[in-house]
């Protein structure tokens, strides 16, 4: 039963650092890219096959 002493913490506060790189993901824009992905997927620089 100690030992929930210490986890139970320590888990809200993975849990919260985790929510809070999340929100600050949001904030910063990183998930806004509307014309990246429809032209990488058109471009051969990222091709899996190297160019002859």
């Amino acid at each position: 039963m100690n030992v929930l002493v210490i986890l139970i913490p320590v888990s809200v506060t993975l849990g919260l650092a985790g929510l809070g790189a999340f929100v600050w993901s949001l904030r910063a824009r990183q998930y806004e890219d509307p014309e990246g992905s429809r032209a990488r997927i058109l471009d051969d620089r990222w091709d899996d096959e190297p160019r002859p």
